[in-house]
């Protein structure tokens, strides 16, 4: 289980990224944690990196969610790009070349990404890329609930205070009004999951990752 505070000074700058493939899918996987590290850390700087959100409707809430998400941190940038949504690998030279650029950036402590062995074709590239690109990083792997039924072992486990689950189920629930009319998307889908994550950590929400390597100093 991943304990927060992590080791480190709750003033000490701590550089984060995110990355998620479509609007929602950083809130879904990943917000309590945010909420949880933003809030520990004041000094936390967050780039919050969305590389796919097709029509007006899904950018203006792919922002909104973040700056819901970001809203206790000391720095946040928030990039929405627009490479096509279920065709990340026909793109995936130009996604690379993406990732790339990203190393200019300052170096990040610690980076969210899709699990390397998501079923759906955009968050598995993206997973893969960020393990090609962010070699001396902590790289969690988050989890999205979905029809493939992909769901796994995760083991790495942060426990969220019943609060910090709630507001991430009431956030994500207010700002992405375009996924309402779709069966998964419910406030039981999200409280579920996180509820039999904490039954796995002895909690009683947590949000679970994959990490794939740890390197304890």
């Amino acid at each position: 289980m991943l304990e927060l505070p992590l080791s480190r000074d709750a003033h000490a700058p701590l550089q984060i990224l995110c990355l998620g493939a479509h609007s929602d899918d950083l809130e879904i996987g990943c917000g309590g944690t945010i909420l949880r590290l933003t809030r520990f850390y004041p000094a936390a700087a967050v780039r919050w990196i969305v590389f796919s959100a097709a029509g007006d409707q899904r950018r203006d809430e792919a922002r909104a969610g973040a700056a819901r998400f970001l809203a206790a941190a000391a720095a946040q940038q928030i990039v929405v790009e627009d490479f096509r949504e279920s065709f990340f690998p026909f793109t995936g030279e130009q996604i690379k070349e993406y990732f790339e650029r990203l190393k200019s950036g300052p170096h990040p402590d610690l980076v969210f990404t899709h699990h390397r062995f998501d079923l759906h074709q955009d968050h598995k590239l993206l997973g893969e890329l960020t393990w090609n690109t962010f070699r001396s990083s902590m790289i969690l792997e988050y989890e999205i609930p979905k029809w493939d039924g992909d769901l796994g072992a995760p083991n790495c486990y942060v426990r969220l205070p019943d609060d910090v689950a709630e507001e991430k189920i009431r956030a994500i629930c207010e700002t992405f009004a375009s996924q309402r009319a779709k069966h998964w998307f419910t406030a039981d889908t999200f409280r579920s999951l996180m509820r039999l994550r904490g039954v796995e950590s002895n909690a009683r929400f947590a949000e679970a990752f994959y990490a794939r390597k740890l390197v304890l100093g």
